[in-house]
């Protein structure tokens, strides 16, 4: 049976993907000059999102034993090391988070 609802939401959401994704070439079009605000948020935010990001991981960390913030502690090293080393976010990330997987389901 044919759902309006559910499709009339796709439409919806599709909408608002796609409109988030050509607003900025709309806005901010080749040849002109971004506003400084727009140029500072592109160098401070990625950094921001990451500190951030890191923060929510570790908040429920617990010291109270060495299974709840040692998987953790080797994680972050792994993927510290992983992006000295090859300087690709991707390859860091999935590296840090397959060691947290296999330390958290096969070590601790």
């Amino acid at each position: 049976m044919f759902d309006t609802h559910a499709l009339i939401a796709i439409l919806i959401m599709a909408g608002v993907t796609a409109g988030t994704r050509f607003l900025p070439f709309l806005l901010f079009p080749r040849g002109r000059n971004k506003p400084r605000l727009i140029l500072y948020l592109s160098q401070v935010l990625p950094t921001a999102v990451i500190g951030m990001l890191v923060i929510y991981v570790l908040k429920d960390v617990t010291f109270s034993s060495i299974s709840g913030f040692l998987p953790e502690l080797i994680a972050i090293a792994v993927v510290i090391a992983l992006h000295a080393w090859k300087k690709q976010p991707l390859i860091s990330i999935g590296g840090g988070t397959v060691c947290y997987m296999l330390l958290v389901q096969q070590v601790f």
